[in-house]
């Protein structure tokens, strides 16, 4: 069974390496062969690495796994002999819209049309098409390579088929997909980062706290248990069960979430108080910025490695 990719940016890349650590056979479509070029060798050089620090994916070698991956500047041959095919082009409605709508003349009644997209809803992106029943959102989180989260969001006419065969898919290669019964504005993740991000800047705007020991509560305090388990275990976990909890603690949870502040804007001075501390800690120049990215998904692999460790034991 084929898995295609559309667009060799970073997330088609990363998309493709996770499929072909699963065994998958994968092809890499863009218009420019220079991309695709540009997009085996540096899959090539990221596996080599991987291999050399013990992170690399799945049981085959680094030759095996780009063994299975080709490239393509045709969309029809493109995605002939497809089973699922995943759209990585940038976060562009219209552009995605044009790519769907391409698919929609050319592929069967089988394939999975599916799309990266982080943040536009399925019904956007899907309305109108012929093959809607088979047209699905799986949103990686950035890298997916070490972060295996998916959500599976499906448009209102996606088959419940689409929806389980797309879990299966991502199951199977090692991803931890989430299913969403509905499509809503964010997502989850989203949903929750920003309301944790929104508190944050709250907290640093009224000078409650610095934006790097904001930082550390997270890294160091909260993170470190959501690594393992989420906050509704957390709080089965914090009391003699959830109903326990809810008791102990619904009358104070209220009272503080009352005093939270209204939507910051993300902008002005607090947005110059946070990007000055950053910049103190990490220089904005693409060196520097490189060089923290690639210190964070080497902790990520670690962790990654380390979840999949405590889980076997």
């Amino acid at each position: 069974a084929g898995i295609y990719f559309l667009f060799s940016g970073l997330i088609g890349r990363s998309w493709a390496m996770v499929f072909a650590a699963g065994g998958f056979k994968v092809k890499l479509y863009d218009i420019a062969q220079q991309q695709l070029t540009s997009a085996l060798e540096n899959i090539r050089k990221q596996m080599q690495e991987l291999e050399e620090s013990g992170f690399l994916k799945g049981s085959l070698s680094v030759e095996q796994q780009l063994a299975l991956i080709s490239t393509c500047t045709d969309l029809k041959a493109a995605v002939e002999g497809a089973t699922f095919i995943q759209e990585c082009t940038p976060e562009n409605l219209e552009l995605k819209k044009k790519v769907f709508s391409q698919l929609d003349l050319i592929v069967g009644d089988n394939v999975i049309l599916s799309s990266s997209t982080s943040c536009l809803l399925p019904s956007k992106l899907f309305t109108g098409l012929k093959h809607v029943k088979q047209c699905i959102v799986s949103h990686p989180v950035n890298p997916p390579y070490f972060v295996p989260l998916v959500e599976i969001v499906p448009h209102p006419e996606t088959d419940s088929s689409t929806t389980e065969r797309t879990y299966a898919l991502m199951k199977k290669i090692g991803q931890s997909p989430v299913k969403l019964n509905g499509e809503i504005e964010g997502f989850v993740l989203n949903r929750l980062q920003y309301a944790v991000i929104s508190e944050a800047w709250r907290l640093v705007g009224e000078g409650v706290i610095s934006p790097t020991d904001l930082d550390l509560v997270m890294s160091d305090g909260l993170g470190m248990r959501y690594a393992f388990i989420g906050p509704l275990e957390t709080m089965h976990l914090n009391a003699e069960g959830f109903t326990n909890y809810c008791e102990r603690y619904r009358e104070g949870m209220r009272l503080v979430l009352n005093t939270f502040g209204p939507v910051p804007g993300f902008s002005g001075e607090v947005e110059q108080k946070i990007s000055q501390a950053m910049s103190e800690k990490i220089p904005v120049v693409p060196k520097v910025l490189d060089a923290r990215r690639k210190w964070r998904d080497e902790c990520l692999a670690g962790l990654a490695k380390l979840k999949k460790q405590m889980k076997s034991d």
